[in-house]
């Protein structure tokens, strides 16, 4: 680790969990920033952050942070990176990285020749079982992978006013759920040739559910279903000639999965020992990636980041969602 200054920039929900597995990793917390000054010094009370910011623009000004992570609501996300990035800050955004590929894009231009890093936090590609998952896939171990089956489906709240409800929110299934399993795919078995998706929307317009079946060059399959209104297992596999993977509840957090045999034979264990939610483990990333001098992350390239969220568009495209003032 480098002893890299994080500024956590906005305070919802998802920093404070964030920020909370920081601490326990021993990282630097150094400055929080609200739109809210009440809201930011609440957030230093809290976790013991010393400046405080009653605005993104000082937050991203403070000589004393180095990268900042950008938690707040989708349709900000590219706008406060690029804010972050041109005041010389690495940045950790939050996923989905944008609310579309565009904007993906240009966060990915903004930060090109700066030598900044601009990685999307994607925390379930660091997490030590996905680490030995991907080492047991790269062997071979499995054969020749034929399907990726995952899902990522929850119960939560259907008052219009809550923000997966809120189309203008960037609110659905897809961005907030979806995401997990079209990005695992992509991780497992690499870009798809073809994408097929379907959808249930809601009376808010949002996506309720969405499926997909992502055809992959190798000729195998992914199939994805996620949704916000009923809790489904919430498992993973991975399917393959010689071997698969079956990752228990919930598989995009720290959990168990086992390699099997054609038989049913158990060839391999694995037991997540994880202090926290896990969320260290992308920042801990992050900072090796700065101490090395790279300005991209080894795990997930900021290009396939663009490109998934080109695949997001596409699924969008085909079920008919269209954000507010999207072009």
């Amino acid at each position: 680790m480098t002893g890299l200054r994080w500024g956590i920039l906005a305070t919802g929900g998802i920093a404070h969990a964030f920020t909370r597995d920081l601490r326990t990793a021993g990282l630097n917390v150094t400055a929080v920033g609200s739109r809210s000054a009440d809201s930011a010094a609440r957030f230093a009370a809290e976790f013991g952050i010393p400046r405080v910011h009653g605005s993104y623009e000082e937050l991203v000004s403070d000589p004393d942070v180095d990268i900042v992570y950008v938690s707040t609501p989708h349709p900000l996300h590219a706008q406060n990176a690029i804010l972050a990035l041109e005041h010389g800050k690495h940045v950790l955004v939050e996923k989905p990285f944008t609310l579309t590929g565009a904007e993906a894009a240009a966060v990915r231009d903004a930060a090109a020749g700066t030598g900044l890093l601009a990685m999307e936090a994607m925390w379930t590609r660091y997490l030590p079982h996905m680490i030995r998952i991907r080492e047991l896939v790269g062997s071979g171990a499995l054969g020749d992978l034929r399907a990726v089956f995952a899902d990522h489906t929850q119960r939560i709240s259907t008052d219009p006013g809550h923000r997966l409800n809120a189309l203008e929110l960037g609110g659905g299934a897809l961005l907030d759920l979806g995401i997990y399993p079209i990005s695992f795919a992509w991780d497992i078995l690499g870009a798809p040739v073809s994408v097929t998706a379907a959808a249930t929307l809601g009376p808010t317009g949002v996506d309720g559910e969405v499926a997909t079946i992502l055809a992959h060059a190798s000729g195998a399959l992914s199939t994805s279903i996620s949704a916000s209104h009923a809790a489904g297992p919430n498992t993973a596999h991975i399917v393959g000639t010689e071997a698969r993977i079956d990752i228990d509840r919930v598989w995009y957090n720290p959990t168990s999965f086992r390699l099997v045999a054609p038989d049913g034979s158990v060839r391999e264990s694995f037991e997540s020992e994880v202090d926290g939610r896990g969320m260290q483990y992308q920042a801990i990333a992050a900072e090796q990636y700065v101490a090395e001098g790279r300005s991209d992350s080894e795990i997930l390239p900021i290009d396939e980041t663009v490109a998934i969220m080109q695949t997001l568009d596409e699924i969008r495209r085909q079920i008919g969602l269209q954000y507010p003032g999207e072009r």
